[in-house]
């Protein structure tokens, strides 16, 4: 059974049964077998992996083995170094502290449109931050974000371990077969492995 990686768009659910007001990835793969490998929240994009091999999952889900995963977190205001440092060093939230990870200010990404689009407040400027975190609990970059004083407005992964959205050149809702290997910084291959569906 292939390996999938998919270019969750916004607003789908993280499940292949029917949901009662969001999409599933029914809507987006229609291979049988495969299970997502961690998941993205229903307003997260980007990145996702689907397999049938239950040690590929917990490879890629459980933090234990700590594979790195990177976001680009648009958010409102504009962080200041204090801000990103805080976020570098861990941040603590109601249940737990985050583990240091590595964070950056980032250029406006060049991006497809969201549907809808983010909702911006006029008077308050926005940026573009990037993380790279090896946990992965529940709306965690989104709960950073916010505890250092900038929400977050839109979020996209952009990569799991070595494999970069970026050279998967796959629109929102497309997918496409991967070999496994690229998730490892040892390979480094470029990603485009299988047709794009």
């Amino acid at each position: 059974m292939p390996t999938l990686a998919l270019n969750k768009p916004f607003g789908v659910v993280c499940q292949f049964s029917s949901h009662d007001v969001h999409p599933g990835l029914s809507t987006c793969i229609a291979t049988p077998g495969v299970y997502p490998a961690g998941r993205l929240d229903t307003d997260s994009e980007g990145l996702l992996l689907l397999t049938d091999d239950g040690t590929l999952q917990a490879r890629i889900a459980d933090p234990r083995h700590k594979l790195p995963k990177t976001y680009w977190a648009q958010v409102e205001g504009i962080p200041d170094f204090v801000a990103l440092q805080h976020l570098r060093d861990g941040v603590r939230l109601s249940d737990f502290t985050t583990r240091p990870c590595a964070v950056r200010a980032l250029d406006p990404p060049d991006l497809w449109e969201r549907t809808p689009p983010v909702r911006f407040r006029k008077h308050i400027p926005t940026s573009w931050i990037e993380l790279t975190i090896s946990e992965g609990k529940n709306r965690q970059v989104r709960r950073m974000t916010a505890a250092v004083g900038f929400p977050t407005l839109r979020l996209v992964r952009v990569a799991i371990g070595a494999l970069r959205l970026t050279e998967l050149a796959l629109a929102p809702g497309e997918h496409c077969v991967i070999d496994p290997a690229q998730l490892l910084p040892t390979r480094g291959a470029s990603g485009r492995s299988g047709r794009r569906h």
